[in-house]
């Protein structure tokens, strides 16, 4: 009769050990997981700037050689508006309203940026 309450003993040990390695597990599961995606939310935040970075060097660059090329232009003008580069995105957009003088939608555009750069 003296293994009985040994058996016990050794079933809540067994029941407590295989339940506290469970939650334990899982709880590294959730907190890694968790932790991985907020540093994939800041990595891509970073990689987007990066890549927005790039392709305004590009612009640039296209731009030097060719300096009325109006597909650089419009580039350059949309990815300093994705880069809340208001002010920078004046000074092609004004070229891109002298190269198309017929093109109101430049034009508009152009106003539109002027207020909100006077704006602030």
């Amino acid at each position: 009769m003296a293994t009985k309450p040994i058996h016990r003993i050794l079933l809540i040990f067994s029941m407590v050990s295989f339940l506290g390695s469970t939650g334990f597990a899982t709880w590294r599961l959730f907190s890694n997981s968790w932790k991985d995606a907020q540093e994939n939310t800041t990595t891509a935040g970073t990689t987007k700037d990066s890549q927005l970075q790039t392709q305004e060097q590009g612009y640039k660059l296209v731009l030097q050689r060719e300096p009325e090329n109006q597909v650089a232009l419009n580039g350059l003008v949309e990815t300093r508006l994705q880069m809340d580069d208001v002010q920078g995105a004046i000074q092609p957009l004004e070229e891109l309203v002298r190269l198309n003088p017929d093109r109101s939608d430049y034009k508009v555009q152009l106003d539109q940026l002027k207020s909100q750069v006077s704006a602030h």
